[in-house]
């Protein structure tokens, strides 16, 4: 179900800058980055929730995508006009968004269109969406937090800051975010941890256009493994599993920073010590950060991340076929890492043939998209045939 111009229109989130008018970092303050690191915080505070009651996690993660789609199709829109516009033309807006996306995402599923229709047209205040837009707001919180110093001079600033904390405290009446408020240093340390993948650009030595960041790259990772999946039967955990593994797939790298795969394999069985390491780093420093009943799912999703795996009392390997043959049930807890390598090297290469697009074309960047095309069947049916070298 993956298309080539939905692909696009996911990464044209990369462009949107946030906050651009006022002072802030270069780099990190995409919407791109904005959405991974409000799924991350969504994802803790399902957690947190899932304690006392059931999460529905499909809606949750079907939520973050369909109002991150929204978002990139409305564009740079400042939230109190955003707002002020659902208030008055909310049905119409919606449509429009719709059919925009219709129009351009080459999609042609009916059924995701209902979905993503009855999302906004439901004006019920669902447990999910008032996950979601906690998320939201925690996530714009820790970015102004950032930003406030360097513009608290500017006319309006001390009330933006004000908006931000009300919107903050009316979401109090989550369990999960009175926690993690006001009681769980650790998990605002993790939160933390995770935004400062916001600032590790990928391809570091190459110029792109749009410039992407690992936070970034997880998130569209996670996104295209659920398109991916969308339209086979598979069970409801296996599409969850699946997508959080993506989302996380990259953490590590918040300890070790990218280790660019040419390194990693011009030594024979370097590639296995850096997973070890990672391991470690993982095990020492970031999972104290998050309660102890976190710990035995972040390391399943977490390490071998590009293995297909079940949890059977254990954590087993088995065959691709055999996790959509055998294993397709909720119990078995399946993923299909297999899928979500292809999905980051589809990440990749999008990276690469949109920067070429936009006219930002160094020799390295024209080499890898060439390569990939003639490497990857799976990356060859999602192109244009007009737009392979």
């Amino acid at each position: 179900m993956l298309k080539d111009q939905l692909i696009k229109i996911i990464f044209s989130a990369a462009n949107i800058q946030r906050w651009n008018d006022h002072i802030r970092p270069s780099v990190g303050f995409s919407e791109l980055d904005k959405q991974a690191h409000k799924m991350f915080i969504a994802y803790i505070l399902a957690k947190l929730e899932e304690r006392k009651r059931d999460v529905n996690w499909i809606l949750l993660i079907e939520g973050s995508i369909f109002e991150m789609l929204q978002r990139v199709i409305i564009t740079d829109i400042k939230p109190p006009i955003y707002y002020k516009i659902v208030k008055s033309y909310g049905k119409e807006l919606n449509n429009w968004v719709l059919n925009e996306l219709k129009r351009n995402s080459g999609l042609q599923n009916d059924d995701f269109f209902k979905k993503f229709e009855d999302y906004f047209e439901n004006t019920n205040d669902n447990f999910e969406k008032r996950i979601l837009r906690a998320a939201h707001y925690l996530a714009t919180n820790w970015e102004y937090n950032i930003i406030y110093e360097m513009n608290k001079n500017l006319y309006g600033a001390e009330k933006t800051k004000n908006e931000i904390l009300s919107e903050l405290k009316n979401h109090y009446k989550l369990d999960s975010v009175r926690e993690f408020i006001t009681t769980n240093e650790k998990l605002r340390n993790f939160v933390d941890l995770v935004g400062q993948l916001r600032y590790q650009k990928r391809w570091a030595n190459t110029p792109r256009i749009p410039e992407t960041t690992v936070l970034g790259h997880m998130y569209t990772v996670a996104i295209f493994s659920y398109f991916e999946l969308y339209e086979k039967d598979v069970c409801n955990r296996l599409k969850r599993n699946t997508f959080l593994s993506g989302l996380f797939h990259d953490l590590p790298e918040v300890l070790t920073r990218d280790i660019i795969s040419p390194v990693k394999k011009s030594v024979a069985g370097l590639d296995e010590i850096i997973k070890k390491i990672e391991k470690e780093h993982i095990t020492n420093e970031l999972l104290p950060l998050l309660p102890p009943f976190m710990h035995e799912e972040m390391r399943y999703l977490l390490f071998d991340e590009f293995k297909c795996k079940i949890f059977d009392s254990d954590v087993k390997f088995v065959s691709r076929d055999s996790i959509y043959e055998e294993y397709n049930k909720d119990h078995f807890e399946p993923v299909d890492g297999s899928l979500l390598k292809e999905c980051d090297l589809i990440s990749a290469y999008y990276e690469a043939a949109i920067s070429i697009e936009n006219g930002i074309k160094p020799t390295h960047l024209l080499e890898v998209k060439s390569n990939m095309e003639n490497k990857y069947p799976f990356i060859r049916r999602l192109i244009p045939k007009k737009q392979i070298l």
